[in-house]
């Protein structure tokens, strides 16, 4: 089918049709010629030709190549809807802690599952934004750079476990890796969300220090502490009793967090539990939206060439008809 005409005026050469064929049916209707002939034996022993049944057929195939031509010339043409997004973007670097403490269980089913399903839900919720991952433990390393291949960064999530890094919790060094990995960013907005359970224990680098580097790049930090308050639940593989559940301190330096956020414009957020983690990272993607601008444009393609070879054909077969088959006596 079709979505428009080009040149709707045409299709007013419609109303021929019904003219045509009420004169067509009015002169028919009048009483016709006749003719004499000397002996009419052989015309009543003559079977009733077979064209006749078919003597209208001319005039419906000549009206229809009629209607076919007015559309063609009408210029019947078919739309394609097409989108031009336009986005500033925003590139964002998560970070989060995969010390040991993170297998701590008041966040269910520990920190650090809890936290990789919240930053796999925060990574589906994103579009047009690139987005890179940094690990951190007593060391820092970059698991995926700025990407907008999402499939890896959820898969690359989906891998993270204790034990890929030394122990320890170098919290400066893995926002310093993250502003490394932004400085050569040149989005109109930069992001890094650092998620951490403890206090900087490791590293060159202090988070203060960190985040001034961030906060001179134009880097915002958002920082999350991760962990109940008080103490935590926490299994320990004993070689003597077995597994077997502790309570452990929790010991989150929420005041460096929250200082290492300020200094870049960002905020600190507390989760205590795995339902407030995932507000956090809501809230986080509800103050960092990106500015699309969509125009929809439509391209048309022409189907004129379809009616005019369909009246063509008529034209042809009615003329062909009209000189052999259903030939009339003058």
């Amino acid at each position: 089918m079709f979505d428009r005409f080009a040149d709707p005026h045409f299709l007013v050469l419609l109303l021929a049709v019904p003219i045509l064929s009420a004169w067509y049916w009015r002169r028919r209707s009048k009483k016709g010629a006749t003719l004499r002939y000397s002996h009419v034996g052989l015309l009543r022993s003559a079977v009733p030709a077979r064209a006749g049944r078919f003597r209208h057929m001319l005039f419906g195939a000549r009206m229809l190549a009629l209607s076919f031509l007015v559309l063609a010339f009408a210029r019947p043409q078919t739309g394609v809807t097409e989108e031009e997004v336009s986005t500033e973007g925003i590139d964002i670097l998560l970070v989060l802690d995969i010390s040991s403490s993170m297998l701590a269980e008041d966040l269910q089913p520990t920190r650090l599952e809890a936290a990789k399903r919240v930053a796999g839900e925060f990574v589906q919720g994103r579009a047009h934004d690139r987005i890179g991952l940094v690990v951190f433990a007593g060391q820092a390393f970059t698991q995926a750079p700025l990407t907008l291949d999402y499939d890896v960064i959820l898969e690359l999530i989906g891998e993270l476990e204790v034990g890929m890094i030394e122990d320890g919790t170098a919290v400066g060094m893995g926002l310093a890796t993250a502003v490394k990995r932004l400085r050569e960013s040149n989005a109109e907005s930069k992001v890094v969300v650092l998620l951490t359970d403890g206090r900087n224990n490791r590293g060159e680098i202090d988070p203060i220090t960190a985040a001034q580097m961030a906060q001179s790049l134009g880097i915002r930090v958002y920082t999350v502490g991760a962990g109940t308050r008080g103490v935590a639940p926490y299994t320990i593989d004993d070689p003597v009793f077995g597994k077997r559940r502790v309570n452990i301190q929790v010991d989150i330096d929420e005041e460096s967090l929250q200082e290492a956020a300020d200094v870049t414009g960002g905020r600190y957020f507390r989760a205590t539990d795995s339902e407030s983690l995932a507000r956090v990272y809501q809230e986080i993607d509800e103050l960092e939206k990106t500015e699309i601008e969509v125009r929809n444009y439509t391209r048309y393609g022409e189907l004129f060439h379809y009616p005019l070879m369909l009246g063509l054909f008529l034209i042809v077969a009615e003329m062909g008809l009209a000189n052999t088959k259903l030939r009339k006596i003058p």
